[in-house]
Formats: structure tokens, sequence, C-alpha cells
């Protein structure tokens, strides 16, 4: 029997799917508000990003919020490289040993960190992660299996 003809039931690709499809919404949601704060000056600030991110509420100075803003793209750019240290590590462990249980403990890091790292405003992109890392535990793979 050749190795085409050998089926491959011990993968793990729904879990790195959903893992792939959380990392891409994360480095859109939080890379682009980091890369947004980031470039913007402090004229289009006021006018553009500090009505989106305070809505009606302009009692606050101005640049006072342009630092509370510059704060949150840091916690934002810290914690995206972080949950993306975490989901490389576990989709590499996902990959070469899809038999064991321990890339679900880093897919539920990953998925910890964008949840706290985004102030809880991420939560249905943590879905994804903590989603994976359920599927890691739960779904049986034989051991062994081939990859």
């Amino acid at each position: 029997m050749s190795a085409a003809a050998v089926p491959q039931t011990g993968r793990r690709t729904p879990e790195i799917v959903l893992v792939g499809l959380g990392i891409a919404a994360a480095v859109v949601t939080m890379g682009g508000f980091t890369l947004v704060m980031n470039q913007v000056d402090q004229a289009t600030f006021e006018a553009v990003v500090m009505p989106a991110l305070l809505g009606g509420d302009t009692a606050l100075d101005p640049l006072a919020a342009r630092e509370a803003g510059d704060t949150l793209a840091a916690w934002f750019g810290v914690s995206l490289v972080l949950l993306l240290l975490l989901s490389a590590a576990g989709i590499a462990l996902a990959r070469s040993r899809p038999w064991r249980r321990t890339p679900a403990w880093w897919f539920l890091a990953a998925g910890l960190v964008c949840l706290l790292g985004s102030q809880l405003v991420l939560y249905p992109v943590a879905f994804l992660f903590l989603l994976a890392a359920a599927l890691v535990a739960l779904r049986p793979l034989p051991e062994g299996s081939p990859r």
C-alpha cells in the first residue's frame, strides 16, 4: 500500500484552521489599531479617531485621550506578539505530535491572552482559540498516527 493510499486520520486540521482564523482576526483588529495609533498625527486623531473611541463624550482633554489611545495601542501590540508566539508553539506541536493534548494548553493560553489583552473586546476572536483548545483536548487521535 502506497503512502498516498494511507488515510490521514491523525491530523489536527480543524484546530489549526480555527487558530489561523483567530490569528488573522487578531492581526487585523489588534494590529490594525496599533498601526493606526502609531501613524496618526494629533489633528487627525482629534478629528477622526477620538470621536470613534469616545463616542459622544468629548469632555476628555485631547492630549489625555491621545495618551490613553497610545497606551491601548501599546497594550494591543504586546498582546498580539504574545498571542502569535503562543499560537505558533501550539501549531508546531499540533503538527508534529497531533495525538498529544499539549497544544490545547498553548491554544488556551493564546485565547486568554487575546481575551485579556483586548480587555474583553475581542471575545469572538478569543472564542476561536478556546474552541481549538477544546477540540484538541476532546477529539481523540490514535497515538503515533501519521502526520
